[in-house]
């Protein structure tokens, strides 16, 4: 009898476990269903620190990956930090197209990130760092997820693999605008692109200067 009953507990444990996993699977945008279980994009560089937000240090981060030698250092005089750092979103987007990079701003949800670091590109973010007694926007490189536990993972602050569930991600993203970009090579079409945002992103690097690059980037669309 005891035997019959420890073996009805442990069916019906089994049986509350996978009802849990359903549920968590079924509380997924669809679009991340579809995505690969787990990507860690494990090259994306990271520099350690906090200054002006981390900016300048996930600015480096990604052009870095770009095969670009930089330090966070290097890029507080054309950020023109300090003094500018009211226009540090602004200047960094600047300083990328300068470097001849396509800078190319994301739908405002998670699935249209994660596509991206499936596909290997690390996604430059803003998030609300904090709690409800203090709090302030960082940046940050998003290099990672794991869907079937449903974190994300970071380059952010003072952390390599900074991991934050889903849920927390989406609120901290949220808070401070859902703002998402990818800073690409010329020839790097991302994921599932919009044809008029690439090109007008191609635009912008141009009236940066750097034409070359542009057409680049615009010849590279016509090819994908």
């Amino acid at each position: 009898m005891e035997r019959m009953f420890l073996r009805f507990r442990t069916l019906l444990l089994a049986g509350a476990c996978a009802l849990t996993l359903a549920g968590c699977a079924s509380s997924v945008q669809p679009e991340i269903q579809r995505l690969p279980e787990r990507v860690e994009l494990n090259g994306v560089p990271f520099f350690r620190g906090e200054t002006y937000q981390s900016g300048p240090g996930t600015l480096a981060s990604m052009l870095s990956q770009q095969g670009i030698a930089i330090t966070p250092g290097l890029l507080d005089k054309p950020l023109h930090l300090p003094g500018a750092e009211a226009k540090l979103q602004q200047n960094m987007l600047t300083l990328a197209r300068e470097y001849g990079m396509v800078v190319y701003p994301l739908d405002d949800n998670l699935a249209a990130l994660l596509t991206q670091v499936a596909a290997g590109y690390p996604v430059m973010v803003r998030y609300t760092e904090g709690s409800a007694f203090w709090a302030e926007p960082r940046y940050a490189v998003l290099a990672g997820y794991n869907r079937h536990k449903q974190t994300v993972l970071l380059r952010a602050g003072m952390n390599r693999r900074l991991l934050m569930d889903f849920a927390k991600f989406e609120s901290a993203w949220s808070s401070a605008g859902r703002w998402a970009v990818l800073i690409q090579g010329p020839t790097q079409v991302p994921a599932q692109v919009d044809r008029q945002r690439w090109l007008k992103a191609a635009d912008e690097l141009a009236q940066a200067g750097q034409e070359n690059a542009a057409a680049r980037a615009t010849k590279a669309l016509t090819a994908n």
